[in-house]
């Protein structure tokens, strides 16, 4: 299999929501999201700009603690952060598997650290900082293509 890779570059966070926007509206039900990045890079930023684009007016924060939020708009997200599991047992326990059906989009914040509970076809989203600018970013998009 191949892989589409794009890659983009925002210097604020605006254009980084704007992008969010962007992918949201480009994606479809089914689709699950691995945002990867370190902390501050802006993964949180890029699902509310998903979250816009599906419809979704109420406020968009990480799930840190409860591990999963649940959206409704014209589409339904489940936006996942998994940064403190330790154990995947704990997502298997919430019903992980459950969340990724043809009905919703599923956005995993930290999807890199359990890579083998993703399931096949994931849109991988890597954010990483790009040199001194302090609010730019390099946003790559990597996605299977059969």
């Amino acid at each position: 299999m191949d892989k589409e890779v794009r890659t983009y570059l925002t210097h604020s966070e605006s254009e980084t929501l704007a992008l969010g926007r962007k992918i949201g509206q480009a994606i479809k039900p089914g689709t699950v999201v691995s945002l990867e990045g370190d902390l501050g890079t802006g993964k949180t930023v890029l699902t509310k700009g998903i979250a816009q684009a599906l419809g979704i007016h109420e406020p968009i924060t990480s799930p840190t603690f409860t591990l999963v939020n649940t959206y409704e708009g014209t589409k339904t997200l489940h936006h996942f952060d998994i940064y403190r599991v330790e154990d995947p047992e704990e997502l298997y326990t919430i019903g992980w598997e459950e969340y990724f059906d043809n009905y919703a989009i599923t956005v995993i914040e930290w999807g890199n650290l359990f890579p083998e509970l993703l399931p096949p076809g994931t849109l991988h989203i890597k954010i990483t900082r790009h040199g001194t600018d302090i609010e730019g970013r390099i946003i790559t998009i990597e996605r299977q293509v059969m």
